[in-house]
């Protein structure tokens, strides 16, 4: 029969059969027991097959797909079988996963009642951008002799494109609106003075500054009143990335650069709800994927097109062809966010005429990557001379960015330097303290 697979019960029935012929070559009474053990295993190989194939569309099943994949994220895939046989129903579901998961053994098996539907879900973590294409959903049903299976297959091709992080999105957005940010809460800010929007006239509680009191509206109602100031809106915030080879490092799966991305992705969420103007630009030896500041209703969206179409073969990247095109295309002050990893002081002082030419008109904050692995080699205790020498090693490369976080303070440009698996956390965080400061 087509779609007829036996079982390995099946198999072991054959060799118990086999032993007994065996038995009975030197016991002749047991042959009588062989023939009959063989004779009911045949007759249960037929029954199973009958069960099994007596309805042509014993189940049905579906692969339920999200409308696209969030990179660097556990997405989650659901499955829904129906059976329709009247017993219960064990199953083997094989799903024919994308090839970049490069996972050969996928299996769930799975017990269904009969006439029922049962409803179970796997996780992917994708580690790149792109199409991922799902093959065949295959479905191998037995009934409880076990003896052989049926293959169903179900929804053949199914393609997903995988999009720059957007899962916790609306986590990240409760948190800053709340204005309680992330690790370990958000410190106290003094801020440098009033933003100058005016929001609107309330009555005097203790702990507002009496400096906001309003002594007209005071008294006309014959109580203090004071004025209200919000966060000053559409500023305009532009995050650079650096696609060049400096950035192809992995750090769990992932590239600094798609890091990068994702981060992007979180922060425009944010920058758009704090009703902000948010932009975006990628460079190497040219500057691509240009989103101008904007704070439309379509503004993430166009963000989000821009970040999954962003291709590289990371080539040196062009600071100077950055500086020129900043000049051009930025013309108000903005805050600038930089993503890019610099290893050496010496590879930031080849850089800098062109950083401090752009911290020149705008509020520049360059974002760099510390290296979890030296981190670790740093906080272990050395047990030989080896360890000793790795960990003296792992302090100088740690040093080295501390100077480089001192020559780039010498000339007003801000850092955030973070692991890779922090990066969403810390340049929120640094975006909110600089509105908290009023520096802008």
């Amino acid at each position: 029969m087509k779609n007829l697979y036996i079982n390995n019960r099946f198999f072991y029935l054959l060799f118990a059969a086999g032993i007994l012929y065996i038995l009975a070559f030197f016991f002749p009474a047991m042959m009588a027991v062989a023939h009959i053990f063989l004779a009911l295993t045949a007759i249960a190989f037929v029954l199973d097959s009958l069960l099994i194939f007596n309805q042509k569309n014993g189940i049905s099943a579906q692969r339920i797909l999200p409308e696209k994949l969030s990179n660097g994220d556990d997405n989650s895939i659901k499955i829904d079988i129906e059976n329709r046989y009247f017993f219960k129903l064990k199953t083997k579901i094989i799903d024919e996963i994308p090839f970049q998961f490069q996972k050969r053994n996928f299996l769930i098996e799975k017990q269904v009642l009969p006439e029922k539907n049962s409803f179970f879900e796997y996780w992917l973590t994708p580690k790149e951008r792109g199409e991922y294409s799902f093959g065949n959903l295959n479905v191998y049903s037995s009934s409880p002799l076990g003896l052989v299976s049926k293959r169903y297959r179900f929804q053949k091709d199914a393609m997903l494109p995988s999009y720059p992080s957007f899962v916790h999105l609306r986590k990240y957005e409760l948190m800053a609106l709340q204005n309680e940010f992330l690790l370990g809460g958000i410190k106290k800010i003094r801020k440098l003075g009033h933003t100058m929007e005016f929001e609107q006239i309330k009555e005097y509680v203790p702990g507002d500054d009496i400096r906001t009191i309003n002594w007209k509206a005071t008294s006309k109602q014959n109580k203090l009143m004071v004025n209200q100031y919000q966060d000053e809106k559409s500023q305009r915030i532009f995050m650079l990335i650096d696609k060049g080879r400096t950035m192809q490092m992995p750090f769990n799966g992932l590239s600094l650069l798609d890091y990068s991305i994702n981060a992007t992705m979180a922060l425009s969420h944010i920058i758009l709800k704090k009703g902000d103007r948010a932009g975006m630009m990628t460079f190497s030896k040219k500057t691509e994927n240009k989103v101008a500041a904007d704070n439309k209703s379509g503004q993430l969206k166009k963000i989000s097109e821009a970040l999954y179409n962003i291709q590289t073969n990371f080539y040196e990247s062009d600071f100077n062809r950055l500086y020129q095109d900043v000049k051009f295309n930025i013309n108000q002050r903005s805050l600038v966010l930089l993503f890019t990893n610099f290893e050496t002081l010496d590879a930031v002082n080849r850089q800098m005429k062109y950083l401090r030419g752009i911290a020149k008109n705008h509020l520049l904050v360059i974002i760099f990557f510390k290296n979890s692995e030296l981190q670790s080699l740093i906080n272990a205790n050395p047990e030989n001379m080896q360890d000793v020498y790795d960990e003296i090693i792992a302090e100088k490369f740690e040093f080295e960015k501390k100077l480089i976080i001192q020559e780039l303070r010498k000339y007003g440009i801000y850092t955030v330097y973070t692991l890779p698996e922090n990066l969403n956390i810390d340049v929120i965080n640094k975006y909110l303290e600089i509105k908290a400061r009023g520096i802008l």
